[in-house]
């Protein structure tokens, strides 16, 4: 029986096959079969692997690339004695990373202005709060709709998801507090790896990481903005998703950036999974629905916020994940399940889990609860 490969060797196939194109290539530079290239590529990816091989070949000698440390080089030299490929092993200069790193945040700190304020409207219902919920949009995901029944892609996220929430935002009452509730997996990939950030699951992604994130903000601003015409107060949700963790914290900071100026805009800065929002004697909890069961949400948002939970006769706790519907009363609150808008991806639709795509806007009074709600198809 033959002895598995190490980590060294699954490293080294992986930037192998990366330096030089394709697995014919790579096998040929390192002196292995094609099939052992393909079974190290395999475990490689399982393992959530990324590739090491960033160097450049300058001239006859080679070149770490920017934020990369030179760790060694492999020549493959032909009958002639001259050299035909050359593959170049690099790892990460921490030190020179965090130099760009630091250079880059400042450059944007530099750059970021908060934006003009916006006019009020003359006349609202000061009774009355409208939450619009955004949840597992996945901006970002690629989806073909011969495997999966529609088609989802930067173009199409943005068109849908900005045209429905301005609809829903323009047929809601005029109530003095809007609430734009993101409820997490905004993003479809949390890095320049298209994998989820915690199994490494590998992700059907579309485009480039820098391109999602600019129609991702993008789309929060145009549905904040118009949200500011409609309601004389704005309440922003950045819920953290299984999809998008980091994601999520440098929207809520960007966002309360663009916005420190504003007094109408209010960005929930916390960064606890489960958060509030008091309204009178209605409790609204946001949660994205990846971590707690629902089953214990009554249990943990009263002891999480004991004092909010014992002022309110109201309590409705919002989540997402399972991009379905549901809805069930618990001991003292409601649990409200809400659907996607996205379309779904191949790992949804090979699984069967598939619902009705939809968002839904929730009127709440100050002393009475949920007083009415509006359904929307993309």
């Amino acid at each position: 029986m033959s002895k598995p490969a190490s980590d060294v060797e699954l490293q080294d196939a992986l930037d192998a096959y990366v330096a030089h194109g394709g697995v014919r290539s790579a096998a040929k530079a390192l002196g292995w079969s094609r099939d052992a290239i393909r079974s190290r590529l395999a475990r490689a990816q399982a393992k959530g692997f990324v590739p090491k091989c960033q160097a450049l070949i300058v001239g006859d000698q080679a070149a770490a690339g920017p934020g990369m440390m030179l760790r060694g080089t492999s020549t493959l030299y032909g009958e002639d004695g001259k050299a035909k490929l050359q593959w170049v092993k690099t790892n990460q200069d921490l030190a020179q990373q965090e130099e760009i790193q630091r250079a880059a945040l400042a450059a944007m700190c530099e750059e970021l202005k908060p934006l003009a304020k916006i006019k009020a409207p003359k006349s609202t219902a000061a009774d009355l709060a409208t939450l619009y919920t955004l949840t597992d949009c996945h901006v970002g995901m690629l989806a073909w709709d011969k495997e999966t029944g529609a088609d989802w892609d930067l173009v199409i996220a943005e068109a849908c998801l900005t045209q429905t929430l301005i609809r829903m935002i323009d047929s809601a009452p005029a109530s003095a507090v809007g609430i734009v509730n993101q409820l997490g997996d905004f993003l479809h990939i949390d890095s320049l790896t298209p994998m989820t950030p915690t199994s490494h699951h590998v992700l059907d992604a579309d485009s480039r990481y820098q391109k999602m994130v600019q129609v991702a903000v993008k789309i929060l601003r145009r549905v904040i903005e118009h949200a500011l015409t409609k309601h004389a107060e704005v309440h922003v949700q950045m819920k953290e998703g299984n999809h998008d963790p980091a994601g999520s914290v440098w929207l809520r900071v960007l966002f309360s950036q663009l916005y420190e100026k504003n007094p109408r805009v209010h960005v929930d800065m916390s960064p606890n999974p489960y958060t509030v929002h008091q309204h009178g004697k209605t409790l609204l909890g946001f949660y994205h629905g990846h971590l707690a069961k629902l089953t214990s949400l009554g249990e943990l948002f009263s002891a999480q916020f004991r004092e909010q939970w014992g002022q309110c006769p109201y309590v409705y706790i919002h989540t997402g994940h399972k991009h379905h519907v549901k809805e069930e009363e618990r001991s003292g609150c409601k649990i409200i399940q809400h659907p996607t808008l996205a379309a779904p991806d191949a790992y949804a639709a090979r699984g069967g889990w598939l619902s009705k795509r939809q968002a839904t806007s929730m009127t709440y009074s100050r002393t009475t609860g949920e007083v009415a709600r509006g359904i929307f198809v993309p």
